[in-house]
C-alpha cells in the first residue's frame, strides 16, 4: 500500500496532465457536494428584469432568457449530472462486470449468453438505443441511468471477459481452488478482486461518456425536464440565443460538460499509470 501511493505521489508530480486531471476531478466534486449551499443565486428563480445579461461582476456567467443566474445553474447542475454518471457506471458495472467475469470464468454456454446480449446491444448506434429505451419508459432521471447503464453494458462485459479468461488458469486461482473453495468463491474472491485494477480504469473512461449521454439527451429534449438545472438543458436553451449575440447562455454550460468529459478521460489515463504494476519502477 505504501508502495502504491509512493507511486501515485510520483506519477502526479511527474505528469502534470495527471495531476490536473485529478485536481479537476476535486473541483466538480467538491461543486457537486457543496454546489447547492455555496450557489449565489437561486438557480431556479427568474427575474425578467435582469434576463439576457452578459457576465459581470454581479453574475459571473451572466443571465439567460428569464434572468436565471447561469453561473448558479451551472454549480447546481454538477450534482445532478455526476449522480447520473456515477449511478449509470456502478450499475453498468455490476450487471457487466460480473456477467462478463462468469462468461470468461465459465465459458461455455455462459460465455455464449452473455456474449450474445452484448452483441446484440453492440449492434444498435448506442445513443439511437439509449433515446429510445427514455422515449418507452419516460424522461425521468432513473431512466436516464438505466439507459445510460445499459448502453456501457458491453464495455464491461468484454472487459471482464477478456481478463478473467487469461486469470482462469493462474496459479492463484489453482491453488485456491486445491485449498477447497467452491467455484463461486473462487470467482468472486479472487478472480475479480484481481481485475478490479482495470476495471477502474474502465468506469473512470466510461464516466465522461456517460456524463455526455445524459447531457446528449437532454439537449434533445428526452432527458431531465426544464427548469431543472442540467447542462444539456441549457447548452440547449443557449442554442436558440447566439445568432443574436447572447453567446453566453450556450458557452459556459458547454464548456463546463466539455471540462467534465476530458477530465473523467485524462482520470482513466492517470488512474492506469498508478494502478498498473508494470508502471512501477
Amino acid at each position: 500500500m505504501i508502495a502504491m501511493v509512493r507511486h501515485a505521489r510520483y506519477v502526479l508530480s511527474e505528469n502534470p496532465v495527471t495531476g490536473l486531471s485529478f485536481a479537476l476531478f476535486a473541483l466538480f466534486l467538491f461543486a457537486a457536494i457543496f454546489g447547492p449551499a455555496i450557489a449565489p443565486y437561486n438557480p431556479l428563480q427568474s427575474d425578467a428584469a435582469n434576463a439576457l445579461q452578459a457576465p459581470s461582476a454581479a453574475h459571473w456567467f451572466g443571465t439567460d432568457q428569464l434572468g436565471r443566474d447561469i453561473f448558479s445553474r451551472v454549480l447546481v447542475a454538477t450534482r445532478l449530472d455526476l449522480t447520473i454518471a456515477f449511478s449509470s457506471v456502478i450499475l453498468a458495472f455490476m450487471l457487466g462486470a460480473l456477467s462478463g467475469v462468469a462468461a470468461g470464468y465459465f465459458g461455455g454456454w455462459t460465455d455464449r449468453i452473455v456474449g450474445r446480449l452484448a452483441d446484440t446491444i453492440m449492434a444498435f448506434p448506442l445513443f439511437v438505443l439509449a433515446m429510445g429505451i427514455v422515449a418507452a419508459l419516460g424522461n425521468k432521471v432513473i431512466n436516464i441511468v438505466l439507459a445510460t447503464a445499459i448502453i456501457n453494458f458491453p464495455l464491461y462485459v468484454r472487459v471482464a471477459r477478456a481478463e478473467a479468461n487469461v486469470r482462469r488458469d493462474a496459479g492463484f486461482v489453482e491453488a485456491a481452488r486445491l485449498s477447497g473453495n467452491g467455484e463461486a468463491r473462487v470467482l468472486l474472491g479472487h478472480v475479480l478482486p484481481n481485475i478490479m485494477p482495470i476495471m477502474m480504469v474502465q468506469m473512470s473512461l466510461t464516466m465522461g461518456y456517460a456524463i455526455l449521454n445524459a447531457a446528449g439527451l437532454s439537449f434533445i429534449g428526452l432527458g431531465v425536464k426544464p427548469p431543472d438545472a442540467e447542462w444539456g438543458i441549457m447548452v440547449a436553451e443557449g442554442a436558440n440565443f447566439i445568432q443574436s449575440g447572447e453567446w453566453w447562455i450556450a458557452l459556459f454550460p458547454g464548456a463546463t460538460l466539455m471540462l467534465a468529459v476530458f477530465c473523467f478521460n485524462l482520470l482513466g489515463d492517470g488512474l492506469r499509470d498508478i494502478i498498473d504494476p508494470r508502471q512501477r519502477t
